[in-house]
């Protein structure tokens, strides 16, 4: 987690810095959830070019494990009826229990191939090689003579939620409210704090018409993205 007070006061220090300008509450929080977003994103993207390249030896410094590390603060493992979570931004694995209790991952398979798979004998699922299709309304998990499986057991990395810098306005100022229910904070790794600034600085660079910020975290931004692909 990344406490997004902490996030909002250093993006005010960097932004005032020469007074170059004040970024409201409201300004933050639009702010914050487009640089969550992007960086989220940008883990997969890490992530396809990462799995092609050769390891580290050393897990601590290795580039793949740190990414899968970030990504799994996302992951959510939920039993469903067939109807996929609002939250879920990729699908991992679907697992159903066979009547002898073993956890068996289901096979996704397309709906072109699933016609043509269910109508043979030798490659229509079982209760031991389960399949599933997935269309806009859910999933569909089949076993043994195609017959649907009633519940299955999902694995999904979900969208980060919504972050939030809680305020009360006093005095027509607003000061941070910490409670739980006025404040979100980042779901990010912890390690994710200085890119957060950077990227919530450079996007209010362009609200502030300043483009002294947002020259100045591209810099930033490019130098820590090097340093993490060496």
């Amino acid at each position: 987690m990344v406490n997004i007070d902490t996030v909002y006061q250093r993006v005010l220090a960097l932004a005032n810095k020469e007074q170059r300008g004040y970024i409201t509450p409201l300004e933050y929080n639009l702010l914050a959830n487009q640089a969550q977003m992007d960086i989220f994103e940008q883990y997969f993207y890490d992530r396809n070019q990462t799995a092609r390249a050769p390891g580290n030896s050393t897990h601590y410094s290795d580039v793949d494990s740190m990414l899968n590390e970030k990504i799994s603060t996302f992951e959510v493992v939920a039993t469903t009826a067939g109807v996929l979570p609002v939250d879920l931004y990729r699908l991992g694995s679907v697992v159903t229990t066979t009547a002898g209790g073993f956890d068996v991952e289901a096979k996704y398979i397309n709906w072109k191939d699933w016609v043509t798979i269910s109508q043979s004998p030798l490659l229509k699922p079982t209760d031991l090689r389960p399949m599933y299709t997935r269309n806009n309304n859910g999933i569909q998990v089949y076993g043994a003579d195609n017959a649907l499986i009633a519940t299955s057991i999902i694995n999904y990395v979900s969208i980060p939620n919504k972050v939030e810098w809680g305020y009360d306005v006093i005095g027509e100022k607003a000061l941070h409210n910490g409670s739980p229910n006025k404040t979100t904070h980042f779901q990010h790794h912890s390690s994710e704090e200085t890119k957060l600034v950077i990227k919530i600085l450079e996007l209010a660079g362009v609200i502030i018409e300043d483009p002294s910020i947002v020259q100045y975290a591209n810099a930033k931004d490019d130098k820590k993205t090097q340093q993490e692909k060496q």
